[in-house]
């Protein structure tokens, strides 16, 4: 057995069970997914055994709207003998390439997280039997691969390793934000984890400036508008409903009463467009491609609502249609992203951004 292991979001093994599938065939790589409903994970096995590290490689971790993480599993490991788990796990990295770090995990569901205390116990004893093996570097080392041991039960693990050049860099995949006190609203938080995913942190300065103009349609009551008024910037929050005080006090805020599809900025200075309304995800998505390919604005960050079913290809249907937008304006180089945040509920967060243009 050898294949890819996904992390996700409780509920959405299905959709990362579509998507690793056609991604996977894209490479000429085939196999099949197998999923339990809720249990946070899906493993795509592959009818080829080398095929494993070849899609841990090769398939765009970045690019995955729904894995919060991905890791080549070689072996699965079940009925482990609870007074003596290293010895198993130890004999399953034979094969492995030497690795810079370990990382012993559990699903993001309320069965996974009961394993959290145990996967922390057992670290320190797997580690120092890898580094005696050689099969760990003595320091952390980000050049190397890292071995994974994900836990299902306490006598049961998935293990195989991640490159660190397509991986995520994050306990679980997950990025843990702490919920302002101040804020409006819980929604916030999903905007700051948009701006930390999707805008490389060397670029916060120049991107995310003080000073820059923005537009949030659907603003109300203001979880988006708070996290641009904290970065400095300007906002013309359009929404019919009412706006936190508070944030209105700054004096960065402009409050337009209007539909947000029908809204039009007066100047031509704004670099941000944000959106988290509540409509459907094809018409969200042409909205926000005709911004960008009009030139109203530079970057757009919005949120897709989707459906109950068929998730993945409602959003891959919304990207076809801001692909056939920026087309028809004949617009040259951008950048499109997708993914389903760890704030996030029913929806996926996109990031689409003029590569051509500057500050």
């Amino acid at each position: 057995m050898a294949g890819l292991l996904l992390y996700c979001r409780s509920g959405f093994e299905n959709d990362v069970a579509n998507e690793v599938q056609e991604k996977a065939s894209q490479l000429d790589v085939f196999g099949y997914s197998k999923s339990q409903a809720n249990s946070g994970f899906v493993l795509f096995t592959c009818y080829q055994e080398e095929h494993a590290e070849l899609l841990a490689n090769k398939l765009a971790f970045n690019k995955l709207i729904f894995a919060r993480q991905q890791f080549a599993c070689k072996q699965v490991i079940e009925d482990m003998d609870v007074a003596d788990r290293i010895g198993p796990l130890l004999a399953a990295c034979e094969g492995f390439p030497l690795c810079g770090e370990l990382r012993v995990e559990y699903a993001d569901t309320t069965v996974g997280r009961e394993l959290s205390k145990f996967c922390r116990k057992i670290s320190v004893p797997f580690r120092q039997a890898l580094r005696k093996k050689n099969k760990l570097t003595t320091k952390d080392n980000i050049k190397k691969p890292v071995l994974h041991v994900f836990f299902t039960k306490t006598d049961k693990a998935y293990i195989g390793y991640s490159f660190t050049h397509n991986n995520s860099s994050l306990p679980l995949g997950i990025l843990r934000l702490k919920f302002p006190h101040d804020a409006p609203s819980r929604s916030t938080l999903k905007l700051d984890e948009a701006f930390q995913t999707f805008i490389p942190k060397e670029e916060h300065d120049v991107r995310l400036q003080g000073g820059l103009y923005a537009v949030d349609l659907g603003a109300c009551p203001g979880g988006w508008t708070y996290q641009l008024v904290q970065r400095g910037m300007f906002v013309q929050a359009v929404d019919n409903g009412a706006m936190d005080a508070a944030l209105m006090e700054t004096g960065q805020v402009t409050y337009c009463p209007e539909d947000g599809f029908k809204f039009q900025p007066k100047k031509k200075n704004v670099y941000w467009l944000v959106c988290d309304m509540i409509e459907q995800p094809q018409k969200v998505a042409k909205l926000m491609a005709n911004w960008v390919a009009d030139g109203r604005c530079k970057e757009a960050m919005f949120n897709l609502k989707l459906p109950m079913k068929k998730r993945y290809e409602s959003v891959q249907g919304a990207l076809g249609i801001i692909e056939e937008v920026m087309q028809a304006n004949q617009v040259g180089k951008y950048l499109l992203q997708a993914k389903h945040l760890y704030h996030n509920r029913e929806e996926v967060t996109v990031h689409l951004r003029l590569k051509s243009k500057s500050v």
